[in-house]
């Protein structure tokens, strides 16, 4: 990666540090996974304070030093999405796919269709009516930007057939190990799901994000499951934001 670059970029996370600066994590279409101090920023005569809030999708200038975080010298707002902040429902779901992209895209390589896509998760949420008193974290939109980062993340889980033995008929439920649904013959130690829920992920995966199918209480609790053990197997984490 050159020492100083140009880059469209999203904050996916903003940590306090010292009296006036903060720590910024970010996701870059060419370099993926930036880190980087945003000298002054909360203080209130700050040029980039209002620019480097969370989620904000931003036309970064960015500058690595020697250390592991590099530092934030120039940007602009490209998208503020004040609306998700705006509305605790709206910002669960925008927290939860944020917190998903930090974890599932780590390194600092570029994909530009993970960073297409949260930039258009963050453009419809600014939109989501909120479905309370439904947690956000069964929120279509939400089960359906966190399906497709594990698709492109290459952990997608395959529901259309039985993973250990290829039955398409009788499918009872999921195994992280198998990578996807089991037949009753397979499906000892498996997690069970209602017949819906495998058709319901099918669904939600097919869908493009604008168009995520809203799943019965039922289906989604057991695709949101299904999601959060992908997470514990193949990268041996947990979201917050999916307890709150």
């Amino acid at each position: 990666m050159p020492r100083s670059l140009k880059t469209e970029a999203v904050v996916l996370r903003s940590i306090r540090f010292g009296e006036a600066d903060r720590v910024l994590h970010l996701y870059s279409r060419e370099h993926g996974r930036l880190g980087a101090v945003a000298k002054g920023v909360r203080k209130t005569k700050s040029r980039f304070g209002a620019r480097l809030e969370p989620l904000s999708h931003v036309a970064l200038q960015y500058h690595q030093g020697s250390g592991e975080l590099g530092t934030i010298t120039g940007v602009d707002l490209l998208r503020p999405h004040a609306r998700a902040r705006e509305e605790p429902y709206r910002l669960g779901v925008a927290l939860i796919g944020a917190e998903a992209m930090l974890r599932l895209f780590d390194e600092q390589q570029g994909n530009a269709r993970a960073f297409e896509a949260l930039t258009r998760f963050l453009d419809l949420v600014d939109g989501v009516v909120s479905r309370a008193p439904l947690r956000p974290a069964v929120d279509p939109l939400a089960l359906s930007f966190q399906l497709k980062l594990l698709w492109l993340a290459g952990y997608l889980p395959h529901v259309t057939g039985c993973a250990e033995c290829g039955a398409v008929d009788g499918l009872v439920g999921y195994s992280p190990s198998a990578g996807g649904a089991v037949c009753a013959g397979c499906a000892n130690g498996a997690m069970r799901l209602a017949p819906d829920t495998l058709a319901g992920i099918e669904a939600l995966l097919r869908a493009p994000l604008a168009d995520a199918p809203a799943l019965g209480q039922r289906a989604a609790r057991e695709a949101l499951a299904v999601i959060t053990s992908s997470y514990e197997f193949h990268g041996g984490f947990r979201l917050r934001t999916l307890s709150a």
